[in-house]
């Protein structure tokens, strides 16, 4: 395997990051994408899918935490959690702390990337793997969603999807988002990421409005990534019958049962989940 020296990311338009690395672990074609997984002199470890980052050891928390224990702890009662991707399995590890839920699935259509990953990323995942309620599909999440049994199943869905290129595609739109409402069970809740503002604006337009067609509530908060380069990454989510995201008494409610459980976490804080819903002005201005 050759080494790589480094590697760039030109994801969007007349700019790049590079990342100096020490050592190239994977390097293959799947039936479905590019896979790189290697070490760096300042973020950890590193996956990319078509030259495109995905995760890094350094600051996987700041998106895993804020997608999962954020709705959790305003649900309270979340027992069934679907995944849509997350094949690095670091969101699933962040559900599986919570000893309420009974089941994690995680709906990923490319198992090259979860074999890979559970050899490489067992600092994150190790714990998810050898959980038994854990239930790994190697699917088409977009099929999976519109099967029977997938029906009023579960509490809460995350979509760690990745930008709509390549096999992502199916995963935005209205057709997705009708699924999603389909597989929630009645006061369930939906995350999204939803692009960087910065540099992917019209993400956050589009997706609320898409999602104000299907569901009564939708809205926005905000987490902080750095190597989703751009600054403020937008987290999106969708309620069936649920009450608001970030409303006081939601904060509240999050807080006692952050308290109780004794959750930890590298990034999720109750100050943080506040804090996520403040919305600088630019930001407020995409929401329709």
């Amino acid at each position: 395997m050759a080494k790589l020296a480094s590697v760039k990311e030109r994801l969007h338009k007349g700019y790049a990051q590079t990342m100096d690395v020490t050592k190239t672990l994977a390097d293959e074609k799947s039936q479905y994408q590019h896979i790189r997984i290697f070490d760096t002199v300042s973020n950890g470890r590193v996956m990319t899918l078509d030259d495109i980052v995905q995760i890094t050891s350094r600051d996987e928390s700041a998106y895993a935490d804020m997608l999962t224990h954020l709705p959790m702890l305003e649900h309270g009662k979340v027992e069934r959690v679907m995944i849509v991707g997350g094949g690095d399995l670091s969101i699933a590890d962040e559900a599986l702390k919570h000893k309420g839920v009974k089941e994690v699935v995680l709906v990923d259509i490319d198992g090259r990337v979860i074999e890979l990953c559970k050899q490489h990323f067992g600092e994150i995942n190790a714990k998810a793997f050898k959980d038994k309620r854990l239930k790994l599909e190697v699917a088409d999440a977009f099929e999976y969603l519109g099967r029977k049994e997938s029906k009023n199943r579960f509490d809460l869905i995350i979509a760690d999807r990745p930008d709509p290129v390549g096999p992502g595609k199916a995963l935005f739109g209205e057709t997705f988002y009708d699924r999603i409402k389909g597989a929630l069970k009645k006061g369930g809740y939906a995350t999204f990421q939803t692009g960087v503002p910065f540099y992917q604006p019209w993400e956050i337009t589009e997706a609320l409005e898409e999602l104000s067609r299907f569901f009564p509530r939708s809205g926005l908060y905000l987490s902080v990534v750095p190597t989703y380069i751009g600054g403020f990454m937008a987290l999106s989510w969708a309620s069936k019958g649920g009450k608001p995201l970030g409303t006081a008494a939601g904060i509240r409610k999050a807080k006692a049962a952050y308290k109780r459980i004794k959750l930890k976490c590298d990034y999720y804080n109750p100050e943080i989940h506040a804090a996520a819903f403040a919305l600088p002005n630019w930001i407020k201005a995409l929401v329709p």
